[in-house]
């Protein structure tokens, strides 16, 4: 199996027509149908049902086609980089964040690293912290900022710690609980507890898990969200009380009141992390912006 049969198949499939499949890729139409004919044979089973004047996927081929497309574009993004690192100085930087925790990190490391770099482009993609395991593991991010509540959450990669930050209980502005300033563990247990998705942060859960627990406690959760803006909205609303990192009042403002817990727990940790074959030159040029905007902030 090769590229080009993926290629073939993908376009017969998106198109489900072999005279136009044919015209789009500008081969002959017979040299297509061969194509896709061994690549089922190859398979062991058909990815297309074939009438006299139309044709269809198969169960199995919607399947493959989906999986087809993604690995096109993971072989062009592979070219892309490559190229990228051959051209020296014209590339692209794809690097995942958290939006709460790196607010007062990734800003002033994005304008260092721009003043420095400017023919680099950067693309920032505001992520859940599996979408950024995902990506580093997978080659799609170069690097990324999050939070690491363990080290076997990063395993198989590398990274380092970059500052911390504390937790607060997050809640309404009326929320009885902006009148204090503190808050404890047993009352929190006693509220309506919002979070992040258990899904997509397996880690939050993680690290809630285990500070509940030094008070014998068990976090219940009432609603969980995919994003820093929907968990805003669902505070402000009034829905409940959330656990997070103390630099969520910069995204935050006015919207939200901030109480700490007590006792305090131990800080989350702000970690870089990235593939475990190593930093491409521009990546580990904005790492050391962020090592700089991490000591200043």
């Amino acid at each position: 199996m090769e590229l080009r049969h993926l290629r073939y198949f993908a376009t017969v499939g998106e198109v489900l027509n072999f005279t136009k499949a044919a015209q789009k890729l500008r081969v002959a139409q017979p040299a297509l149908s061969r194509q896709v004919r061994d690549l089922e044979e190859e398979l062991g089973f058909p990815l297309l049902k074939r009438g006299a004047r139309s044709v269809s996927l198969t169960d199995a081929g919607r399947i493959f086609l989906l999986e087809a497309r993604a690995v096109l574009q993971r072989a062009e993004e592979a070219i892309a980089r490559a190229r990228a690192v051959a051209t020296e100085g014209h590339t692209s930087l794809h690097i995942g964040y958290a939006m709460s925790p790196t607010v007062r990190i990734l800003p002033p490391a994005l304008r260092a690293f721009q003043t420095r770099n400017p023919s680099v482009r950067v693309h920032l993609h505001d992520l859940s912290t599996g979408e950024m395991l995902s990506g580093l593991r997978d080659g799609t991010l170069h690097l990324a900022f999050l939070i690491c509540s363990t080290r076997a959450l990063l395993r198989g990669l590398k990274s380092e710690e970059l500052a911390r930050t504390g937790t607060c209980v997050a809640v309404a502005p009326g929320h009885p609980f902006a009148r204090r300033r503190t808050v404890t563990l047993p009352e929190l247990a006693k509220q309506p507890l919002i979070g992040f998705s258990r899904t997509e942060y397996p880690d939050y859960h993680e690290a809630l898990a285990t500070l509940f627990a030094t008070a014998g406690l068990k976090p219940r959760f009432a609603r969980e969200h995919d994003s820093v803006a929907s968990l805003i909205a669902a505070l402000e609303a009034g829905d409940g009380v959330a656990v997070v990192t103390e630099s969520l009042a910069c995204v935050a403002g006015p919207r939200l009141k901030l109480v700490r817990l007590k006792p305090e727990p131990a800080p989350f940790v702000i970690a870089a992390a990235w593939p475990a074959t190593g930093l491409l030159p521009v990546a580990e040029a904005f790492l050391q912006c962020a090592r700089e905007a991490a000591a200043h902030g």
